[in-house]
């Protein structure tokens, strides 16, 4: 384990930017439907790149997965089916969409190819 600077900043800007557009954007914009979702996976991505040298594509890889794995609890409800309320219950999400499965797939190649372009 070892800390990578300039990624833990991006990981604690994208946060930022993330909580702004859950709590300041409320209507349905481009933004809040479907570019929340291509950040936040960057966001994991470079979260995780803060503390562990992972290999680029390994790591995309895993993020999407992981992202999906996280699109399909909405598909079954499981916010519901926990009785989750608050910030776990916008984490979780409550509403399945293959949008923002693509969405996940863009950021996460996004995140890679520059990622590999800064090697």
């Amino acid at each position: 384990m070892r800390l990578n600077l300039p990624m833990l900043f991006a990981a604690i800007t994208l946060f930022v930017i993330e909580v702004i557009i859950a709590t300041k954007l409320n209507d349905y914009t481009f933004i809040r439907a479907y570019f929340g979702d291509f950040l936040v996976v960057i966001l994991v991505y470079c979260a995780v790149k803060a503390f562990w040298n992972v290999e680029a594509t390994r790591l995309a890889i895993g993020v999407f997965a992981f992202a999906v794995a996280v699109e399909l609890a909405q598909l079954f409800r499981v916010a519901d089916v926990l009785q989750l309320t608050g910030w776990a219950r916008v984490v979780v999400g409550t509403s399945f969409s293959f949008h923002d499965v693509l969405m996940y797939a863009a950021g996460c190649l996004v995140v890679w190819w520059v990622d590999h372009l800064n090697r």
